[in-house]
């Protein structure tokens, strides 16, 4: 247990990611004590580099967040790698359940705990997830340009995947997996000029480290040097269903409902990220923190000038 522990934080962050790091960085040099809890899981971690992000353009993800750890610290935060059990309490009393660790008291929260990608359960596709296997053509079409892509037909979303990746490659192959192609979707496919597949897809050919063809359950393969998967993505809520945070449905996955400064519907909580964004890049998601961040402390400024304001009047009521 370290000195802290008995403290009530004004924040406890919970997620290391970019959006939590961002948020954290923002909170320590508004002077507020901040502790961000990190279980070490990005969601980002398969992929080499970071793209699309000004000023560090294909940063290794690890990297970024180790320079993101050391700014915190920088600024007086504090970062506790752990896994959060639980959280429970009402504002300005919220307790955060480490796993194995102490219990953080906190007068407000950040839920940063990104999300997590439903893969299709097609051999390698796991093991190639975030090289081979792709999903957003701005994190990686540039990387693909030119190349022979598949993109698999296991989802309704896989139609919109060709559109968008045929803008950085002609060489683009939609599998169907068996599943039958409406017209309309046909008619689409050929405009863009897209190979079609019609064969279920039994699993990807990986040549040592480099997906090399998918292969059908006929026995054939089809060369390609990428496929594009879309992936159900789910923010992880189950930490926070103690206070009464859960996912809200969408079409392709799941996520926390805030408003525009990242409030959630609980007093005192706010999300940021892919937690409350699924379709967020690193980017966004960085800047989504620090949103979320200044209204935080907008937030304890006004609280604790509320509670100024009541002390002086009594006392002048006393005199």
């Amino acid at each position: 247990m370290t000195e802290r522990d008995d403290e009530t934080r004004d924040v406890v962050v919970v997620g290391g990611g970019a959006a939590g790091l961002s948020a954290a960085l923002t909170l320590a040099r508004a002077r507020r004590s901040v502790t961000v809890v990190d279980a070490g899981e990005p969601r980002n971690a398969p992929a080499d580099g970071v793209h699309g992000l000004l000023g560090l353009e294909g940063t290794n993800p690890g990297e970024l967040l180790a320079r993101g750890r050391d700014e915190v610290v920088g600024y007086g935060g504090e970062i506790l790698p752990g896994e959060v059990a639980g959280v429970s309490g009402v504002p300005d009393e919220f307790s955060v359940a480490l796993r194995d660790g102490p219990v953080l008291r906190a007068r407000r929260l950040l839920i940063a705990t990104g999300l997590v990608d439903e893969l299709p359960d097609i051999p390698g596709v796991r093991e190639q997830w975030g090289h081979g296997v792709l999903h957003c053509p701005y994190c990686h079409g540039w990387e693909v340009r030119d190349r022979r892509i598949g993109v698999l037909g296991t989802d309704p979303m896989a139609f919109h995947k060709v559109m968008l990746f045929r803008q950085w490659s002609p060489d683009v192959v939609f599998f169907a997996n068996g599943n039958p192609i409406e017209p309309q979707d046909r008619t689409t496919l050929n405009a863009l000029d897209a190979q079609v597949v019609e064969g279920v897809i039994s699993r990807l050919e990986i040549d040592g480290d480099e997906l090399s063809g998918v292969r059908l359950d006929g026995g054939a393969t089809v060369p390609v040097d990428a496929v594009v998967v879309s992936t159900r993505m789910v923010a992880r809520t189950d930490v926070v269903a103690g206070i009464g945070i859960s996912p809200t449905t969408h079409p392709a996955g799941a996520f926390i409902e805030t408003d525009q400064f990242g409030a959630t519907s609980v007093p005192g909580v706010w999300a940021a990220g892919n937690s409350s964004d699924i379709g967020a890049q690193v980017s966004n998601a960085a800047a989504d923190g620090a949103r979320a961040a200044q209204h935080i402390n907008t937030d304890l400024i006004m609280k604790d000038l509320e509670r100024a304001v009541s002390a002086a009047a009594a006392d002048e009521g006393d005199n």
